[in-house]
């Protein structure tokens, strides 16, 4: 059964995240927040530093690296890398989001191909800064519409298509490319493809000019005639009739990702917001009925509710994902409530502290502004609550569009 409180071995990991976020995120959010598309060098070492983490620990670091399930015999229960890569990305999101997202190697690509690569891939990739490219021009929401292509010609895979909105698409050595083995056979042909960033049939088109998250890249790029090695395929090359559902699984692993993303801003607006009250006057009392306080004291409280429920879901899932429990259902609860509640709350915590939440000289307003995408990316909020609907409803894709 699971226990919502934090493991004791986790705790020293998220204190670690949390003084990351408080010495490093901090101090030069607004920096790149106004400094577009320059690449947060402060970055290097730290990176460096969590790498070491990772490599001197079985249950991660304190980064978004890729997270893996791992099977136990034992019937035990298990807190593993799920489990402390969340914890940990609370904390340094509590920091600052768009500087977590351009941390090297610790991309959501990262976690995609540890949820399916085959040891020989891992050994190959490992080490290296993965993006993930899903959505194109005209399949965001529908993963199933993707219409990139690619076709095997002797020892190589060949791609053609246009992506759009990759995270760290720039900066990172791979892209995970999802494409079509065969578009006339649906969902169940589309794989993911891992491409160097260098390979010459990986156009660059643009970066993306964005209302938060701007210390974080985001390319548009063209594949023309990009060729890659068979080995280059993550997962099984052949087209089942629910192959699809094995390229769906990473999003079982990510989604709990970007929920502990929104879970960490969401706090660090309520904290802050909780100060601007006490300067001000109002005390939140929880002995107290909300509708006998103030009426900013009861719409904190009532903002804070919401955000512990996206906090527990979010554990939830992950812990889930450590103990190879199906959470498909789970993750797409946690990532739609975290995103819902993060872009709720920080705009409340702007509307409570007024000219403060709204002025430059606090973080408040770039929370807000930040948030949105994380009810945007990885699935949207509508598709994460059709997801919720299907599984709940028990109707097939089909049934319920």
């Amino acid at each position: 059964m699971i226990n919502l409180e934090i493991p004791k071995k986790f705790k020293p990991l998220a204190n670690q995240a949390n003084q990351v976020a408080t010495e490093v995120f901090r101090p030069i959010s607004r920096k790149y927040d106004e400094a577009e598309h320059s690449y947060p060098k402060e970055l290097d070492m730290l990176a460096s530093l969590i790498d070491g983490m990772n490599e001197g620990s079985d249950i991660g670091g304190a980064g978004a690296a890729g997270v893996r399930r791992e099977k136990s015999d034992d019937g035990a229960n298990r807190n593993g890398s799920n489990l402390s890569t969340v914890l940990g990305i609370i904390e340094l999101c509590w920091g600052d989001v768009g500087l977590l997202l351009s941390m090297p190697r610790q991309g959501l690509g990262n976690s995609a191909i540890a949820s399916v690569a085959t040891e020989e891939q891992l050994k190959k990739y490992g080490g290296k800064w993965a993006a993930m490219a899903i959505t194109e021009p005209e399949a965001g929401s529908d993963s199933a519409a993707i219409r990139a292509t690619a076709e095997l010609d002797g020892d190589e895979y060949v791609l053609n298509g246009e992506k759009i909105f990759v995270t760290s698409g720039d900066r990172a050595d791979l892209i995970v490319v999802w494409a079509s083995l065969d578009r006339s056979k649906g969902r169940a042909a589309i794989k993911s493809f891992i491409v160097e960033r260098d390979n010459p049939g990986l156009k660059l088109d643009r970066l993306e000019h964005k209302l938060g998250i701007r210390a974080s890249d985001t390319a548009n790029f063209t594949l023309q005639d990009c060729r890659v090695p068979k080995e280059a395929l993550l997962g099984d090359p052949e087209v089942k009739e629910k192959g699809f559902a094995g390229v769906m699984e990473t999003f079982d692993n990510t989604r709990p990702l970007v929920a502990a993303m929104a879970v960490g801003v969401t706090r660090a607006a309520l904290e802050e917001t909780r100060k601007q009250l006490k300067k001000a006057g109002v005390e939140i009392d929880y002995d107290v009925p909300a509708n006998n306080q103030h009426a900013a004291a009861a719409r904190f409280l009532e903002m804070e509710a919401d955000y512990e429920a996206a906090w527990l879901l979010t554990l939830q899932a992950a812990w889930m994902a450590d103990n190879s429990k199906p959470n498909s259902l789970q993750a797409s609860m946690a990532k739609a409530k975290a995103g819902r509640t993060g872009v709720e709350v920080t705009l409340g915590c702007v509307e409570l502290c007024g000219s403060i939440g709204y002025g430059e000289n606090e973080l408040l307003e770039k929370w807000a502004r930040d948030s949105k995408i994380l009810d945007i990316f990885e699935g949207t909020q509508q598709i994460q609550l059709l997801i919720i609907a299907r599984q709940l409803l028990k109707k097939t894709s089909a049934e319920l569009r």
